[in-house]
């Protein structure tokens, strides 16, 4: 590749067109987060139950790393540029003057924290502490991108306190508490960890259909985050999204575009109001439900849905990648 081809430009407007450009995460030092208000790990089977924490064992770290060093490699053979983050140490405590917290989380799913609209890469907020820095991995990329691109604009949304105001207390002591029919009541009121003290929002609730951003109110989302994207992206149509779904988490197993006028849905967490089927509908997508996971049991340390398996990257409008268990 020769070195005008390496330089630089910043312009994605939705989930299918022609990959040319793509940031891959790395698993080095991931960690089983230590215990704060917003976030419960309890793997007592895998040796971590609540209140335990420390780095994920080696062996997984490595296996993880093969597979996206790997998929990196497969996208450059199609002639697509990878970037990788920069880890840092992930197992040291870090601090702001309203809170400490043990450890950092990593730096593997790229989608959570960065979200590109047309030229600009913004930056989420983040709603746990644990990830409240994990910005810094990017930060050398995006100075190189700042320097090649004379149009790409590099944007950080407001940083949260994330003081114990931004979390409603002890919830996660009454929800553990309420019967599933409960749980599926309070979910379908919106009513989460995370308060509306303060915006927030990770970029893995947003997905992008050009003008229009479907954006998902979450246990890491909340109204006020929404509603400042909706401010930050003026010439946007921002369209609030929410799901009969406990404690959902990011819309990459939930809604997911395959190219213009073809998408597919999760069947099991149906829109809690008709506006976004009809959108689709108003504009002649087609929205079929995704079938079920070929995954017949859970790994160890897994926080991730059954559904993981919507969770794909589409190269273009003819090509998507997913796993290959899942072919």
């Amino acid at each position: 590749m020769n070195q005008e081809a390496k330089k630089t430009i910043v312009n994605s407007w939705n989930e299918w067109d022609p990959l040319k450009h793509i940031i891959i995460g790395r698993a080095d030092g991931t960690m089983v987060q230590a215990p704060e208000t917003a976030l419960q790990r309890d793997w007592p089977e895998d040796g971590f139950p609540l209140g335990k924490y420390g780095p994920y064992p080696q062996e997984m770290v490595d296996n993880a790393n093969e597979q996206l060093d790997n998929f990196a490699k497969i996208l450059e053979s199609r002639g697509i540029r990878v970037d990788r983050p920069t880890p840092i140490d992930f197992s040291q405590m870090v601090q702001t003057p309203d809170w400490k917290q043990e450890t950092m989380f990593g730096c593997a799913p790229v989608r959570d924290i960065l979200l590109t609209v047309g030229n600009e890469i913004l930056e989420a907020t983040m709603s746990y502490r644990s990830r409240w820095f994990e910005f810094l991995c990017y930060r050398p990329l995006f100075e190189r991108y700042f320097k090649e691109d004379p149009n790409f604009r590099f944007e950080a949304a407001p940083k949260p306190r994330l003081s114990e105001h931004t979390y409603k207390k002890d919830w996660w002591k009454e929800w553990n508490s309420l019967s599933e029919e409960k749980q599926y009541e309070r979910a379908e009121k919106g009513d989460w960890v995370i308060s509306e003290q303060e915006l927030l929002f990770d970029a893995a609730d947003v997905v992008r259909y050009g003008r229009d951003l479907f954006v998902q109110k979450s246990m890491v989302t909340n109204d006020a985050g929404i509603d400042w994207l909706g401010r930050h992206f003026p010439d946007h149509r921002i369209h609030k999204v929410g799901r009969r779904e406990l404690l959902p988490w990011h819309m990459d197993t939930t809604l997911i575009p395959l190219r213009p006028g073809l998408g597919i849905i999760n069947p099991t967490r149906p829109p809690l109001d008709k506006v976004e089927l009809d959108f689709f509908e108003k504009n002649d997508w087609e929205i079929l439900e995704a079938p079920k996971s070929l995954l017949e049991k859970k790994y160890p340390l897994d926080f991730c849905s059954w559904w993981l398996s919507m969770n794909t990257l589409v190269l273009d409008p003819k090509t998507i990648c997913v796993e290959a268990s899942e072919t």
